[in-house]
């Protein structure tokens, strides 16, 4: 039996650890998708995981990404995003995230992975910057518009 302890006081952490790290429903949509805005803080987030389209803006490094949401995120990186003009696809990964993931807001930092020309892929790094309104998105031109 006091053998047994120790073995039981570990399975009890690693179960509170796991728990811990599980998602939540809190604040979800009906369909089970993140709300824009992280529930009561205000920030406008997204889930990188659950990104529809992007495409580069006029700038160099600037990105839009297109949420599940139908939102329209402004990322903009300080370079190294050389891949951009060509990916067809790529991850966004969400600095700190682990492995769980979770939503990416306005401020935060992230990694955008491509498929690289050199190497298997390219990675750098951006921040979500903004979210862009309706006007601003339909004022974007047709090829930078996600």
């Amino acid at each position: 039996m006091i053998r047994s302890l120790p073995l039981l006081a570990v399975a009890a952490s690693c179960s509170l650890l796991a728990a811990s790290c599980a998602p939540t429903t809190e604040g979800a949509a009906a369909d089970g998708s993140a709300p824009a805005s992280a529930a009561g803080s205000g920030r406008q987030c997204f889930t990188p995981d659950r990104v529809r389209n992007f495409r580069q803006g006029p700038q160099v490094g600037q990105i839009f990404v297109r949420s599940d949401t139908n939102q329209v995120f402004e990322l903009n990186s300080a370079g190294g995003c050389t891949n951009l003009d060509f990916a067809v696809r790529m991850s966004i990964v969400a600095e700190g995230a682990g492995l769980a993931g979770g939503r990416t807001c306005v401020g935060d930092s992230v990694r955008i992975v491509t498929p690289g020309r050199t190497a298997a892929t390219s990675t750098c790094r951006a921040r979500v910057t903004r979210i862009l309104t309706a006007e601003e998105v339909a004022a974007l031109p047709a090829n930078q518009r996600p």
